[in-house]
């Protein structure tokens, strides 16, 4: 067995990471080819990696030419703490204002540690008209886990 496979999460492993931490870095491919790195809050929406942004972001224009995404989700300070998850797949852009909503609320809701739907409403709603929403469909994870070197 390869120290690769050792230190692999499995699926339900991933799933709990993706589930626990709110954010990660975010990778489209820019115009020229190279790659556009940001850190973004998600939500977990069926099983899928959810976000959103506003349309005209560099992001934005970056799926919309090309949906091919990488999502990196880590966590861990100390090299034998680190585990984490790269998620290659493709983005799913959502324009329906009422889904783009629910996406916004539930990335909220994550990023500032809310349950008050009345609390959310404000933010989401001041911002949403300039945003779309995004669901990332898995096609390949790779993953580590550096405790289990240990």
């Amino acid at each position: 067995m390869s120290e690769r496979t050792k230190i692999a999460l499995s699926e339900d492993e991933v799933t709990s990471l993706v589930g626990t931490q709110r954010k990660l870095q975010l990778g489209t491919i820019n115009p020229d080819g190279t790659p556009h790195m940001v850190t973004m809050f998600h939500a977990v929406i069926d099983g899928q990696i959810a976000f959103w942004t506003y349309r005209s972001s560099q992001k934005a224009r970056n799926i919309a030419r090309d949906p091919r995404v990488t999502c990196l989700i880590e966590a861990g300070e100390d090299y034998f703490e680190l585990s984490g998850a790269l998620i290659y797949g493709r983005a799913e852009v959502v324009t329906d204002p009422n889904r783009v909503r629910y996406v916004g609320s539930e990335v909220v809701r994550r990023m500032m540690d809310l349950t008050d739907d009345d609390a959310i409403a404000p933010f989401v709603e001041a911002t949403a008209a300039k945003r779309h929403a995004y669901l990332v469909e898995p096609v390949r994870v790779a993953s580590w886990d550096h405790r289990k070197l240990t």
